[in-house]
């Protein structure tokens, strides 16, 4: 096959992995708030906007991984462009900020699926919730590569999950094949939109991505930066594209089963309880169940990016269960005084999304200046027209990011 990659590679098999880790922070809770919501109230529309911002998503996540195999995570090149120590910390004291964010929805995804499916009441589910870090320090005790086997299962816990709600509620095909390339946007739509990119390009799996493909390379028997590129986009593109299908299918879904029926569906525990009388008690309890993985799982992802955040930028490492719980204690404040005040706990989902918003551009701009850059990047430099559309995507999510901040203090 000479330059070109064989499928069948057994080094490609054995690098793969760190883009199935990335792929659930594409499915975390926020994802099903969004998706769930978006096909409840607005049927097929929304479908191309799924398939547009896991496009953009697949670019960014793809450029983020160069800069690993070039040999820096991108809190490496932050700290070493910046230089400045009180800049340093002031990215480094956002960029915790933006994790916490994440973490505060993967924690509420948790929760709400512990009361779905054992009737934990949230308040009590704030501190069971705690508990996931002893399933951190179980994964990564030994190599990564435990952690992506994991995920392997977490990610097909939720993949399977829709497929079986699609099959069930009997979608309109020819009305998602319409709406995955006919654009809908209008000033109903217009924020549920906003939402689903908001939760898609998200800080975390940016900052995370370099980091662990950095690591994969050192570990790898694979020394060629070039193939190594190529294995990347392989696995960087099967592992969004799945993530992107599951996405769809929350929609079609959402809108096969809500849109229309007369009832308000805009929450999870809304969705799980109009499932039951729809489609019987196991659908909404493999529901119930693939929104804990899914919480569980992207919930870890932060973890990471979490860690690699710290290893970049201030240099100094924490065992990943010390910073889990650290992050938990810190997050069960809000979500225990919201309950306490009777506030719903999917409200809270809200304002963490808006956090996000103002962060994403951490990330998502020093991503597509360091991988355009030469002496960084070397043979991987960007192409020109691969700089052009990381540019164009890059206005695109932060022109719809800064619109659900303006429209969400309106």
């Amino acid at each position: 096959m000479g330059k070109y990659l064989r499928f069948f590679d057994r080094r490609l098999w054995m690098f793969m992995g760190s883009g199935l880790i990335v792929s659930v922070a594409y499915i975390d809770p926020g994802n099903w708030g969004t998706n769930i919501g978006g096909g409840a109230e607005f049927n097929y529309d929304l479908l191309w906007v799924v398939w547009m911002s896991s496009g953009m998503a697949m670019l960014f996540q793809y450029l983020s991984g160069k800069i690993g195999i070039a040999g820096y995570s991108l809190p490496d090149l932050v700290r070493i462009k910046l230089k400045n120590k009180a800049l340093i910390f002031i990215y480094w004291i956002l960029s915790e900020l933006a994790i916490l964010a994440t973490d505060l929805a993967e924690f509420l995804g948790i929760i709400v699926a512990l009361n779905l499916l054992f009737g934990v009441p949230l308040l009590w589910g704030t501190l069971i919730g705690v508990a996931d870090v002893l399933l951190i320090l179980f994964l990564t005790r030994k190599k990564f590569r435990v952690l992506e086997q994991a995920f392997v299962i977490f990610v097909a816990i939720v993949g399977l999950a829709f497929l079986y709600e699609v099959i069930i509620s009997n979608p309109d095909f020819s009305s998602i094949l319409i709406h995955s390339v006919k654009p809908i946007l209008n000033h109903n739509t217009i924020f549920i939109a906003v939402g689903m990119i908001g939760a898609t390009v998200m800080p975390h799996a940016l900052f995370v991505h370099s980091w662990l493909i950095k690591n994969k390379v050192i570990e790898s028997e694979v020394k060629d930066k070039e193939t190594l590129r190529r294995f990347h986009l392989v696995d960087n593109v099967v592992s969004l594209t799945l993530a992107g299908f599951i996405n769809a299918a929350m929609v079609v879904m959402a809108a096969a089963a809500f849109y229309g029926i007369g009832k308000e569906v805009s929450t999870l525990d809304q969705a799980y309880k109009t499932l039951i009388p729809l489609f019987g008690g196991f659908a909404a309890f493999i529901f119930a169940l693939a929104l804990l993985s899914a919480g569980i799982s992207s919930s870890i992802t932060g973890t990471l990016s979490g860690q690699a955040i710290m290893d970049g930028l201030v240099g100094f490492k924490v065992n990943l269960w010390v910073r889990r719980i650290i992050t938990r204690v810190i997050n069960v404040i809000p979500l225990t005084v919201a309950i306490l005040m009777g506030i719903e706990p999917l409200k809270v989902l809200i304002y963490s999304q808006v956090v996000l918003s103002i962060m994403i551009p951490l990330p998502l701009i020093p991503i597509i200046i360091f991988s355009a850059r030469k002496d960084i990047m070397g043979k991987l430099v960007n192409k020109k027209i691969t700089t052009v559309f990381a540019v164009l995507f890059g206005i695109v999510v932060l022109g719809f990011n800064f619109y659900l901040l303006w429209s969400s203090f309106l």
